[in-house]
């Protein structure tokens, strides 16, 4: 078996560079930039006032000053600003060169056209032309975009975006006592929930998953689902990559030509976990159990699919404070389902006592999985540890 450390990198291999597609900018949110863009305006693109008032000129103050005229966005001042004016002035209209300062409204005393100043303060309230970001500017985040990327992308003047293509996922499960949610399972049968968690963790990396018909416990159909995932980008497949008579995934997959990067892994849950290519595609072959599934599709396939973008691979651990004693830790890598808590300045962590790997119900209640190395000794309430959020932040 080998360290969840040496088979992540041996996943993260398995991703081939980013595919470019060009998309327009009102599609792009959750997409992954792999060209920059680049600023085709400056922004503000002259000096703007901050907030409505009044424009004028520092050294005039208190006043009185003369109003000449009036500003607003859109409709800026064509006048000559001379000393003792000013000019009353909205929100994001220019401000004329020759005045260098924004006076609110409120503190302004005005007669007619004569206004006086009692207090202007310190702040100019004067936006400068560039303060935002200047033509020429590029900006390419490492992560996918975000409704405010959408929006300072908008604002450079940028209509289309260059971005990766969005690895297609086909998701494999299979086993005789599968059937889909809304039958009536027969006496042994169970609704198959795997494969609808894979695929939605997929989704969520910035995959297009697709979920294949669920595969019967013999060689044929295993190969018939496998010629259906043609064109795929990644194969994840669950269960039946064990070693037992009716685990036929494995020997399938080898006899179509599989280069194994690796098989079982010192963690739980999740130690039979496969990992190679398959043609032109990666595969993952994640274990059976619906938590071991769920883990190890968080840890390994969704890093691959944003290293399939160009992304990096994340998530990093975080720390919280245990929240009970706990005892040593076995000789495998433990990923404890776990409850955060709000605590001082970090946040609280509690394992739930029930760690069986088929309980979903635990799972969907969770929202952290608290890492436990191998060999990691007995730890006490109070002390820092590291763990993976389940939620995607």
């Amino acid at each position: 078996m080998i360290s969840v450390e040496e088979a992540r990198a041996r996943v993260l291999a398995l991703a081939r560079p980013p595919e470019p597609e060009q998309i327009a900018l009102e599609h792009a949110l959750g997409r992954a930039m792999i060209a920059p863009a680049v600023a085709r305006l400056t922004q503000p693109p002259f000096d703007a006032a901050a907030m409505d008032g009044y424009a004028l000129r520092s050294a005039d103050l208190p006043g009185p000053l003369s109003v000449i005229g009036t500003a607003a966005a859109g409709q800026p001042w064509q006048g000559e600003p001379a000393p003792g004016t000013a000019i009353r002035i909205f929100t994001g209209a220019p401000v004329p060169a020759g005045y260098d300062r924004v006076v609110m409204q409120e503190i302004v005393t005005r007669d007619e056209d004569q206004i006086t100043v009692a207090d202007a303060g310190q702040n100019l309230n004067i936006r400068a032309r560039g303060n935002d970001f200047a033509e020429g500017h590029e900006f390419q985040p490492a992560r996918p975009l975000r409704p405010a990327d959408l929006a300072l992308l908008a604002a450079m003047n940028v209509p289309r975006l260059t971005v990766a293509r969005r690895p297609r996922i086909a998701v494999l499960a299979g086993g005789d006592e599968l059937v889909r949610p809304g039958s009536d399972p027969a006496p042994g049968q169970i609704i198959s929930s795997n494969d609808i968690a894979i695929a939605a963790l997929a989704r969520e990396a910035g995959a297009e998953p697709i979920v294949l018909p669920l595969a019967r416990d013999t060689e044929e159909s295993l190969r018939d689902r496998f010629a259906e995932a043609e064109g795929c980008d990644l194969i994840v497949t669950i269960g039946g990559a064990s070693v037992g008579d009716h685990d036929l995934i494995a020997k399938v997959a080898a006899d179509l030509g599989m280069e194994r990067a690796f098989y079982k892994l010192a963690m739980r849950p999740g130690k039979p976990l496969m990992a190679g290519r398959i043609a032109n595609a990666a595969m993952l072959g994640l274990p059976g159990n619906p938590v071991s599934a769920v883990v190890c599709a968080k840890l390994f396939m969704q890093p691959l699919i944003r290293a399939m973008q160009g992304l990096p691979p994340g998530p990093e651990p975080l720390q919280a404070v245990l929240g009970r004693d706990l005892p040593p830790e076995g000789n495998r890598q433990h990923y404890l389902r776990a409850q955060l808590s709000a605590g001082d300045g970090i946040p609280v962590i509690e394992p739930f006592a029930d760690q069986d790997s088929a309980r979903l119900w635990v799972l969907a209640q969770a929202d952290a999985l608290l890492i436990r190395p191998a060999d990691d000794p007995a730890r006490k309430a109070g002390e820092r540890v590291n763990y993976l959020p389940l939620q995607q932040r």
